[in-house]
């Protein structure tokens, strides 16, 4: 099968860096919230152009961490997407507060702003944006909501380290942004991890406090805090990783462009970042997903073909089983509904080889 990713390949390049790093932290003694997590944090912040980037211990961990430190409190209302992973409106419902739901665009996946703005009332605190598949959200017309409301925005870039709107980079954009280096990220670990970036010095300070017990040290808590902390060995590995990211990135958009230049005639859709209005996004592929009519019946014969290939996301999150009490129904967010029918997202990866991309289309570009 051509898989998804390929993580042994990519770690073939990199697996002494990797394991030397990873002795210097052995040999040190020092396993947690050590000199690796402090370097990390900094050439994270430098190169997200953030002013603070604090390690956690999963991409959950820092959205939870995020809404905590941003003050929002239970029974505040929090806009976000029903087209996401799961973890987007848990972190949203551990804080007690409320996730509210607007509707996609068709083309990006990513929240509609103008959906967005008509679910605002007088409960709302914050917005929580997804930059799906590593596509940025629209920040402008967001964040122009977020300042006519007094709103927060807190940034879900799960699947965007390195993606960019007019050059800046997401996670430095909203009040908070929230990163996963779950290993199949664009950034991932040797197992899990997260980061929270922000730009004032109180909230990342809150976030300090709070990923360790609510304490600064020395046995004195400040607050009711949790064990949420980036490991030394998973900065270790991240470090390697970090140096190598923009080749990472620039690999998957050329894998990106070969697929759109087969696919383009075919009767699939293709789903390509934003863009237009003046404004330059740039996407970092983390998923490359098309949208098909018939897409059970092409992914079955991609699997015939010995071509792996994900429907994220299969149910919306008002469609979810654990989240029936929030009274959210069938047909309440048509777009979201109508793209999980549809999605379906194929192999990219910065080792995928041109011609397994050209294969891949060929065959979608084939069954149409």
């Amino acid at each position: 099968m051509i898989p998804m990713v390929n993580l042994k390949k990519q770690l073939e390049e990199i697996r002494g860096e990797i394991l030397s790093g990873m002795a210097e932290v052995v040999e040190s003694g020092q396993y947690v919230l050590g000199k690796k997590v402090d370097e990390f944090e900094h050439r994270a912040a430098e190169y997200l152009d953030a002013k603070h980037a604090i390690g956690v211990a999963s991409g959950t961990d820092a959205l939870y961490l995020a809404l905590k430190a941003l003050d929002i409190k239970a029974g505040d209302e929090v806009i976000t997407t029903p087209f996401t992973f799961f973890a987007t409106v848990e972190a949203i419902l551990y804080i007690g507060a409320v996730p509210v739901l607007a509707d996609i665009d068709p083309v990006t996946f990513n929240m509609d702003p103008e959906k967005a703005a008509r679910r605002i009332t007088k409960k709302t605190r914050a917005i929580l944006p997804v930059h799906i598949f590593g596509h940025p959200a629209d920040m402008g017309r967001i964040g122009g909501l977020a300042k006519e409301y007094g709103l927060k925005v807190i940034e879900d870039c799960a699947q965007a380290f390195g993606a960019s709107i007019n050059g800046k980079k997401t996670g430095a954009i909203g009040d908070a942004g929230c990163f996963s280096f779950y290993p199949s990220k664009n950034l991932g670990g040797i197992g899990d991890g997260g980061l929270v970036t922000v730009q004032d010095d109180e909230t990342a300070a809150r976030v300090r406090i709070l990923r360790n017990h609510g304490s600064r040290g020395g046995y004195m808590h400040e607050a009711l805090g949790y064990n949420s902390r980036l490991d030394e060995l998973q900065a270790a590995a991240l470090l390697v990783k970090l140096k190598r990211i923009e080749d990472y990135n620039a690999k998957r958009r050329h894998k990106a462009a070969l697929y759109t230049k087969i696919l383009s005639g075919s009767r699939s859709i293709l789903c390509p970042p934003p863009g237009g209005d003046g404004v330059s996004y740039h996407s970092v592929f983390h998923q490359f997903t098309i949208r098909h009519p018939h897409r059970d019946n092409l992914r079955q014969k991609l699997q015939e073909a010995g071509i792996s290939s994900m429907i994220y996301y299969p149910i919306p999150i008002h469609m979810q089983p654990a989240l029936h009490f929030l009274g959210y129904k069938e047909g309440d967010f048509p777009e979201a509904e109508k793209a999980a029918r549809e999605v379906l997202s194929l192999p990219i990866c910065p080792e995928i080889a041109d011609s397994d991309v050209e294969m891949i289309a060929a065959k979608i570009a084939e069954s149409n």
